[in-house]
């Protein structure tokens, strides 16, 4: 049982032509919070028809989440807050919290270069490119493309080949696509690096790392690259474009910056609500996770950084959005991954944020998702 509350799981008909819909509710101390969530993940369900969805907010240190559809097809099991799925990129603002942990540390500071704390061929590689600094790589701005061309790996370990011997080769035959901290591209790679990095200044696989100062002291027991025995029977199983289940498969060894996480709701929204106080012995991380440290303006081009809200400015991970009389200042990310799509804002400003996560690549769905949660959230913000 959760520490925020009680759980009720309930059926309930909506009618809305002839949709009925089936969903889930884990009540908690605030009745709006619960109201509010219930009824737009409604919505936003009949509205993206997706297999399973889940929807979770943090108002003033309270929580909810709601449930719709089912975990995988025909279990009749309604997705909750202990429901297990891939959080794919979202797990890019772990590693820029990450970062920021090392800085406070003095572990590491923004501005070194990527070269001092990458050893061996990779660091090897990197010395013959100009130099690119830690903060280049968690803003998107060190020059790298999304992905590294790599040998095919097999359906059942898909990310096998992406290795750092990959890397290196790339690095090692090819051009930066610009000068660092000159342009913004959306880059897996860059953050893949920046975990090894942070693996190397704190002398422990990043794994650890990420588990000690993070996920352990937050309670977060169900966040993590692989799955125990227990996460497995909860698990949400994502689907292909056309509908077909996909299967369950390893995260590997090297996609830790960039999108190896799994997590659930409940482990979220936790996490928001640690990004939403404002003392305790992590405060100055905090403060450092929540800045902006690169501006659009100041960039020569800017490359697909905008599929959830258009960027303007880049913080360690975390897509800024500047406030409106329609919004408040927002800190974002999307993440995608093995038929699981999903979003997590919040406005630092206001005590809240929204948490969305769909089980199919479905892109009109993932628009939708990414519309409603900026919209909600600017609702609990009082706009």
């Amino acid at each position: 049982m959760s520490s925020f509350g009680f759980k009720k799981r309930t059926k309930q008909a909506v009618v809305a032509g002839c949709a009925v819909l089936t969903f889930s509710v884990t009540a908690h101390a605030d009745a709006f919070l619960d109201d509010a969530v219930a009824f737009n993940g409604t919505i936003l369900h009949l509205q993206t028809d997706v297999p399973g969805l889940i929807v979770g907010a943090v108002r003033d240190g309270d929580t909810a989440i709601a449930g719709f559809g089912e975990t995988q097809p025909n279990s009749g099991i309604v997705p909750d807050g202990d429901t297990v799925f891939r959080i794919g990129s979202i797990t890019k603002v772990f590693a820029g919290e990450m970062l920021a942990h090392a800085v406070a540390r003095d572990e590491v500071a923004f501005t070194d270069p990527a070269t001092q704390h990458l050893t061996g061929r990779l660091g090897d590689a990197l010395t013959r490119h100009p130099p690119m600094r830690l903060i280049d790589l968690t803003t998107h701005a060190a020059g790298l493309p999304r992905e590294v061309p790599r040998a095919d790996s097999p359906p059942n370990d898909p990310f096998a080949t992406i290795t750092h011997d990959a890397f290196a080769d790339w690095l090692d035959d090819t051009d930066l696509l610009f000068s660092p901290g000159s342009s913004i591209a959306y880059s897996n790679f860059g953050f893949d690096l920046l975990s090894t990095a942070l693996s190397e200044a704190g002398s422990a696989p990043y794994r650890d790392l990420l588990a000690d100062r993070i996920t352990e002291p937050l309670g977060m027991s169900d966040t993590g690259f692989d799955l125990t025995e227990t996460m497995k029977y909860r698990l949400m199983t994502g689907h292909a474009p056309d509908g077909t289940p996909l299967p369950n498969v390893p995260s590997g060894q090297i996609i830790t910056g960039s999108g190896g996480l799994h997590s659930t709701a409940n482990d979220l929204l936790r996490w928001m609500q640690w990004h939403l106080g404002q003392a305790g012995p992590d405060a100055e991380v905090r403060f450092l996770d929540h800045a902006v440290y690169v501006q659009r303006d100041a960039m020569n081009m800017v490359l697909s950084m905008d599929e959830s809200g258009r960027m303007d400015a880049m913080g360690l991970g975390w897509v800024a959005m500047n406030p409106t009389a329609q919004r408040p200042f927002i800190l974002q990310k999307a993440g995608a991954l093995q038929g699981q799509m999903s979003y997590i804002a919040f406005a630092p400003n206001h005590g809240t944020a929204v948490f969305v996560s769909i089980n199919q690549f479905d892109f009109a769905a993932a628009y939708a998702m990414t519309e409603f949660a900026n919209a909600f959230l600017a609702t609990l913000s009082g706009y």
